[in-house]
C-alpha cells in the first residue's frame, strides 16, 4: 500500500452522521429499532415511496445494525451517505 498524505483516512470506530434511503415505507415508530436515527417520507418519480432516515452512529458496527434490521424488514436500500463526523 502506498502512502498518501493527501488522503484522509476516516476511522471506523468513530461517530458519523449517516443518512441512509430506503425503498418503501418505515414506520416512525421503527426509530428505537434504528439507532434513533429520524425517518422522513418522500416520493420519487421512479420509485412510489422512499423513506430516509437520518442521524448520528456511535460508529460502524452501528451502522451494520441498522442496515441490518433493514434488511430484515425486506427493504431495498438505495443509498448510504456519510454526511458529517
Amino acid at each position: 500500500m502506498v502512502n498518501n498524505p493527501s488522503r484522509v483516512l476516516l476511522p471506523f470506530d468513530c461517530p458519523a452522521t449517516y443518512q441512509i434511503s430506503v425503498q418503501g415505507r418505515v414506520d416512525p415508530n421503527w426509530a428505537d429499532c434504528l439507532e434513533g436515527m429520524s425517518i422522513s417520507q418522500t416520493r420519487s418519480e421512479a420509485v412510489e415511496q422512499i423513506t430516509v432516515l437520518e442521524g448520528n452512529l456511535r460508529d460502524q458496527a452501528a451502522l451494520a445494525g441498522v442496515l441490518n434490521t433493514l434488511y430484515e424488514l425486506h427493504l431495498t436500500i438505495l443509498l448510504v451517505k456519510r454526511i458529517a463526523s
